[in-house]
């Protein structure tokens, strides 16, 4: 194994994917979607783009695209326009409710999410100079939920990140599971961010919605990006509790200020007519789920270990025996087969031994690149 990689500064995931955009290769690195969006959606933009749809949207956003929100997710609380806001894409979401905990909360505290953990969780706590606490799940997966409440008095724990199905691990938090938190949040007066950019890209029976759960301490976060394979169009929306959303659209007024225009308009135009994407979602779930099993078992015959994962993107994988460091054979895999890879460093300092790699491709190049891995950790072994 090589060992004179240097590590960059910055993100791994953009640092890997970047070698793919510039040098070529296999990315399944970032959670780029391989796959077109949906026709009709497309057809919605074009359309779109002659009309008079080019300048600022309203802050808060476009308004068909907020009612059509609110008629989505009314059934799990009695949401109103005055709960909503849309931002430039989830990665906004989440940074605009730091921004604005931070002009609330008392430091010295601490901010909490489970490991592995997704990489804003991870570093906005240190640009703001937070401490940052992971969360192990049992070695079944489970939580302890006892240990989790003791921890969060003893650290002063003020937010709580979770994402459900998750990014790097795809675990599906079940109804009691969040219940709990909800409670110790509740107890000890933690505001509770819920990112759930992948709640309809379960790969099985379709999970309960944390949305049942809503109190005044939950924030809950969500974005086009994924389901319709349109992340470079950076629209996602936040639904939080009234008295706080005036603060945080202030904020955002400021910052974001609103999502691009036209984008937003031909998304509310394809969800009104065509019943939000169900037909693509539902055919993208399978291809995603097809793509899982067809990695996981190849990953297996060389050796890996899967652990039980649900949903979303991702494959996390802990290296079969004999190899102990994830960023060594993520930048040598890239060198020798040019297939990109993430470490599992970047989200967890305990999983080093792990890598991430995204299942969002296409078949053929998934199958190219479990080919390739292949021939970097077993050359001798057939498929």
């Amino acid at each position: 194994m090589s060992s004179h990689y240097k590590r960059p500064h910055g993100s791994l995931i953009s640092y890997m994917s970047n070698q793919v955009k510039t040098r070529g290769g296999i990315n399944l690195a970032q959670g780029i979607p391989g796959f077109q969006p949906p026709r009709a959606l497309l057809e919605e933009l074009s359309q779109t783009a002659f009309d008079p749809v080019h300048q600022y949207a309203p802050g808060i956003g476009n308004v068909n695209l907020l009612n059509s929100l609110l008629e989505k997710y009314q059934p799990f609380g009695n949401f109103h326009t005055d709960n909503l806001l849309i931002t430039n894409g989830a990665t906004e979401a989440v940074s605009l409710l730091y921004t604005y905990f931070n002009q609330h909360l008392t430091r010295p505290y601490s901010v909490l999410s489970f490991e592995p953990a997704y990489e804003s969780y991870r570093m906005l706590p240190g640009i703001f100079h937070d401490k940052f606490i992971s969360f192990a799940y049992q070695p079944d997966g489970s939580i302890h939920f006892d240990q989790l409440a003791t921890l969060c008095r003893q650290e002063n724990v003020r937010i709580v990140f979770l994402n459900t199905p998750g990014n790097p691990y795809g675990r599906i938090w079940q109804d009691e599971e969040v219940e709990k938190l909800v409670q110790i949040c509740r107890d000890q007066g933690i505001y509770l961010v819920l990112d759930t950019v992948y709640q309809d890209l379960y790969f099985s029976a379709e999970p309960f919605h944390p949305l049942h759960h809503f109190f005044e301490g939950m924030f809950y976060v969500n974005s086009f990006s994924k389901i319709f394979s349109v992340t470079g169009w950076r629209i996602g929306y936040l639904i939080a509790p009234a008295g706080h959303m005036r603060e945080i659209r202030s904020v955002h007024d400021y910052t974001g200020l609103c999502a691009p225009s036209v984008l937003q308009e031909a998304l509310a135009r394809y969800i009104n007519r065509h019943n939000w994407g169900k037909a693509y979602i539902e055919d993208l779930r399978q291809k995603l789920a097809r793509h899982f099993n067809l990695l996981k078992e190849g990953l297996e015959h060389l050796g890996f270990y899967i652990p039980g994962i649900q949903g979303g993107f991702f494959v996390w994988a802990r290296l079969p025996e004999g190899y102990s460091d994830g960023f060594q054979v993520a930048m040598d895999l890239y060198e020798k087969q040019k297939v990109a890879v993430i470490p599992g460093e970047h989200f967890s300092e305990r999983h080093r031994n792990y890598i991430r790699l995204n299942i969002a491709r296409e078949k053929q190049e998934v199958e190219q690149g479990l080919q390739r891995l292949t021939a970097y950790f077993n050359p001798k072994k057939t498929l």
